[in-house]
């Protein structure tokens, strides 16, 4: 992986201390082979903003989910480009929207398992602000469609949505937006 632990110090340094989980995911061949193709530069992470305007959440479709399955945006640091200007690059390109980072609140450990093969992978969770409710994918290929959602649609029907999806990566997702949604409303409990 291209992210040293330099970098990941200075930005907890600057955004806080996250919190860790560790999980396991197994995947079909499909799946695991899409997610080695993403490595092909040496990747083995993504980062995924929580992007709020009042008190809403930037969601994101992808033209391969299930029927209402929605989720945050995420994608992943290019060689060589700066950590946060990474962030918000993947912010801009999936949902259209310039951030301001607030906090680095979750660091998960997973492994994605198929048959003996194992990748092991890191997703690093931030809060965002937008300025603005303006949302407009600019990368309409990988992109369907992205809106606002509450809080509360992403812990009901949207949650629901990516526990029940086929794919293991979407129930990935599913217990990334809910350890998530912990964290940020213990903040404000």
């Amino acid at each position: 992986m291209y992210i040293t632990q330099q970098v990941l110090d200075n930005i907890e340094q600057k955004y806080g201390q996250p919190q860790v989980c560790h999980t396991t995911c197994v995947m079909s061949k499909i799946e695991f082979d899409l997610l080695k193709w993403s490595m092909r530069k040496g990747r083995a992470h993504d980062v995924t903003p929580f992007v709020f305007h009042n008190s809403n959440v930037a969601v994101i479709r992808k033209p391969s989910y299930p029927k209402g399955v929605y989720r945050p945006p995420s994608g992943g640091i290019e060689p060589g480009e700066d950590f946060e200007s990474g962030i918000k690059r993947e912010a801009y390109e999936e949902i259209g929207l310039h951030i301001e980072i607030e906090k680095y609140i979750l660091k998960t450990y997973v492994d994605f398992h198929f048959e003996d093969e194992v990748v092991n992978w890191i997703t690093h969770v931030f809060t965002a602000q937008s300025t603005t409710s303006d949302i407009n994918p600019i990368d309409q290929k990988e992109i369907s469609s992205a809106r606002w959602a509450t809080i509360e649609e992403l812990e009901t029907t949207l949650l629901s949505g990516l526990r029940s999806a086929p794919a293991a990566g979407l129930q990935y997702r599913a217990e990334i937006q809910n350890a998530t949604l912990k964290i940020i409303n213990a903040k404000y409990s």
